[in-house]
């Protein structure tokens, strides 16, 4: 059975404004993770609440056009995860210091992930779930060396 992955906000908008030329960090290995869910190797997942925050980041800094054709492909690839009223209630009464970063962790509860690839991993403190950031997920998985 391949490993189910949950991606937080943070590691889609790192690749869609390709941030990895802002931060010390290297952006590339999401993207290797990325391309490793669309060979088949892992199931990749991420919730609706990505399109919105993606779509409005994205648009300021680039374009409209550029936008939707990114969260296209960004669907194809990756398998959308829906919300509801019982994942907002969890995450309004969790406790979470980021209210989005509750609302991604329930979704992922819900839908029984087998990790949350985050780069802010300090936000997940309560985590059931495992939490990795990109490069530290393919060191433990054993992908580094193949990617």
């Amino acid at each position: 059975m391949k490993e189910k992955l949950f991606f937080d906000n943070d590691i889609i908008l790192d690749i869609s404004i390709e941030r990895d030329k802002l931060l010390e960090n290297d952006v590339n290995e999401a993207v290797k993770l990325i391309n490793l869910i669309e060979s088949g190797k892992y199931e990749g997942y991420i919730s609706t609440i990505i399109f919105t925050n993606t779509y409005y980041i994205q648009r300021k800094l680039k374009d409209h056009n550029t936008s939707i054709n990114f969260l296209k492909k960004l669907r194809i690839v990756l398998t959308v995860l829906s919300m509801d009223d019982s994942i907002i209630q969890k995450a309004l009464e969790s406790g979470f210091n980021d209210f989005e970063d509750a609302v991604q962790y329930f979704t992922a509860v819900e839908n029984k992930m087998d990790y949350i690839i985050a780069r802010n991993t300090e936000d997940y403190k309560k985590s059931a779930i495992k939490v990795y950031p990109p490069s530290q997920y393919l060191r433990t998985s054993g992908q580094i060396l193949t990617c």
